[in-house]
């Protein structure tokens, strides 16, 4: 019973010399020689920001550099009482906002640093300097800013934004207020141009202040400067597709064939990209997103998706030979275009004027002649036995050279287009008696096809492989190392034998010797290409309103040996041999030979405005609305 008496006041003795062993195990001990945690509120994180790499073009020229910028940052829980008139002065803000922002801080932690005022300028950094210490809380952070030497190539390098709370809860290096890449390649190589960012770990005491450094500094790290990029672009073949394309809408694509390096990347209307940095950043970007008419901020080399009109008769015509269907020598009589179905409007014209003789492949792609490719695909279509199963066939080879799908270039956008197959035509037509009539605009390259510039330059530096194309990309040196990806370096085949290139081939290298782009060769150099001319209208409340054509030319050259690739397109720009083909011409030489020798084309095209046409369809596009 006397034992029993005891066990008790033991056991409170027991626990009690456990709680106390444990308290001083981490008061002391623990707090003196074990890691606190670094996200610990009682260590103060200073960063130090480095600098984004740098962006060159292929030949050394500087694309993007930075400029020094300095944010202002607060701590919420170390703000103490201010004179708040003086304050908003000294940074030229209004009581609202200075009320709105400490809230937002306190909303994303009261215990870390954010973004207070982002790019103060020199001279209002060099004033707070002086009475920043006034101001318990604030601190005054340096970083770069982007600054961009030539007002070119918006669309390809991007720009960058801060980091917003959802990005900052979602990937842990980012705090709210730090710099992230957005567009283009300063989003897509984000991981190599921000640099690693450094960081101090400070020590804070039961009152909140720094007492020193944590661990003497053993964690501390030291902040590494970004990468330096080099990109395939061609700054002086971008910047003169810029201007041959003012006041007009579309885009250029210029591949090199045997590397898959994109050498320019044109999209019309543009900006300057410094328009996107410093304080006047939000106020432009709301004015070039709201832009609903030219649409700047959409890259139309990528992103913008039209028929591709006549060039598509040069794969047409591949995939004739390929199948069988056709000889290089295999020949139609066409009388000014082609009956496809009884009745009168079954009819497809042709301004080939090739009356009363027979007209062969070559001859088909020199003079781009509806007919021939019409009898072309009713072959194809009517091959194997049933519809479902040779629209199979065609399309396998159209993806082959890169259509219908994403390319799997190194930027951060682009749309599929679309290449129909059977499964699709099956869809439309649910009783499944579609035949050759019924998709019979697919031969000249209209119809249900849809393709993105980019796409036609690659199909193009396909074709000038005669079978083969790597995959396109932008980036061509890290830190001026060259570097080699697996994916853009690997060949990617077509599904058409080496030897059905010769006659499209030749066909295309007749386009400049006696076709449609005769009135543009360049003298000394052998050009392939083919015109293309794609109708354009608005459909809308069962109103159909006719606009300028686009004007579209894909091209290669030399003949031999290619070094450039290209597709252009002109939006409502006509005929292709009247807009797109010059451009060619005119991009082909400046790259090949640094001439001007289609100088009169040159202010042609430089001097040519297509505004009247977008203004035309603007104001029936707004007349839509007004009815609705």
């Amino acid at each position: 019973m006397k034992k029993r008496s005891l066990l008790f006041p033991i056991l409170i003795i027991a626990t009690g010399i456990i709680f106390v062993t444990r308290l001083f195990f981490l008061q002391i001990i623990e707090h003196d020689s074990s890691d606190i945690s670094l996200n610990s509120s009682t260590i103060k994180r200073i960063y130090t920001y480095p600098e984004r790499g740098f962006v060159f073009d292929r030949n050394g020229k500087l694309m993007v550099a930075n400029e020094q910028t300095y944010d202002v940052k607060v701590i919420p829980n170390e703000v103490k009482p201010f004179d708040t008139l003086e304050f908003c002065k000294l940074l030229k803000i209004d009581k609202d906002y200075l009320v709105h922002k400490l809230a937002r801080a306190k909303n994303y932690s009261r215990w870390l640093p954010s973004v207070f005022l982002s790019q103060l300028s020199k001279e209002d950094y060099a004033y707070l300097q002086e009475k920043i210490y006034k101001y318990k809380g604030f601190s005054i952070q340096r970083k770069s800013l982007r600054n961009y030497p030539h007002k070119s190539s918006s669309n390809i390098l991007g720009y960058i934004n801060e980091v917003n709370e959802y990005l900052a809860q979602k990937n842990p290096y980012y705090e709210q207020g730090e710099l992230v890449g957005t567009q283009g390649i300063e989003k897509e190589y984000e991981h190599l141009l921000r640099g690693t960012k450094g960081v101090e770990y400070k020590l804070r005491n039961r009152l909140n202040k720094v007492i020193g450094p944590y661990k003497e500094g053993i964690f501390d790290t030291i902040s590494k400067p970004g990468e330096d990029l080099t990109l395939t672009i061609d700054l002086a073949l971008q910047e003169y597709g810029e201007l041959l394309m003012q006041n007009k809408r579309g885009g250029i694509v210029a591949i090199e064939p045997n590397s898959g390096e994109i050498l320019a990347l044109v999209t019309a209307p543009n900006y300057d990209p410094n328009l996107m940095v410093g304080r006047k950043k939000s106020k432009n970007s709301v004015i070039l997103f709201n832009d609903s008419i030219n649409k700047p901020m959409i890259d139309r080399g990528l992103q913008a998706a039209y028929a591709p009109g006549s060039p598509f008769k040069l794969i047409q015509g591949l995939i004739g030979l390929q199948e069988n269907v056709i000889t290089p020598s295999s020949s139609f009589y066409c009388h000014h275009g082609y009956k496809y179905a009884s009745g009168k409007n079954n009819f497809m014209g042709c301004h080939c004027n090739i009356v009363g003789r027979p007209i062969d492949l070559r001859l088909g792609i020199a003079k781009s002649c509806n007919t021939y490719f019409a009898n072309v695909y009713k072959r194809l279509i009517e091959k194997y036995p049933t519809p479902q199963q040779s629209v199979t066939k065609w399309a396998e080879h159209l993806h082959s050279f890169g259509l219908g799908n994403y390319l799997g270039y190194d930027l951060p956008s682009g749309r599929k287009g679309n290449i129909p197959t059977a499964d699709y035509y099956d869809k439309i037509y649910p009783r499944k008696t579609w035949k050759f009539p019924t998709i019979i605009s697919n031969a000249i390259g209209q119809g249900e096809i849809v393709t993105t510039p980019i796409q036609l330059a690659n199909m193009i530096a396909a074709i000038a492989n005669r079978g083969h194309f790597y995959t396109p990309h932008i980036l061509k040196k890290i830190n001026n190392q060259n570097i080699e990806i697996e994916k853009f370096t690997t060949k990617r085949h077509t599904t058409i034998d080496k030897e059905n290139f010769t006659p499209v081939i030749d066909g295309m290298h007749d386009v400049y010797t006696n076709g449609t782009a005769r009135h543009v060769q360049v003298k000394g150099i052998d050009i392939c290409g083919k015109t293309g001319t794609v109708q354009n209208y608005i459909r809308k409340n069962g109103i159909k309103y006719e606009l300028a054509d686009h004007s579209i030319f894909v091209a290669f050259a030399p003949k031999e040996n290619p070094k450039i690739a290209l597709a252009i397109f002109v939006e409502n720009g006509g005929y292709g041999s009247m807009i797109a083909a010059p451009i060619a011409s005119l991009m082909i030489e400046k790259y090949l030979l640094g001439t001007d020798k289609l100088k009169w084309w040159e202010d042609r095209i430089i001097n040519t405005s297509l505004e009247k046409e977008y203004n035309k369809q603007t104001s029936i596009e707004s007349l839509e609305v007004a009815k609705k």
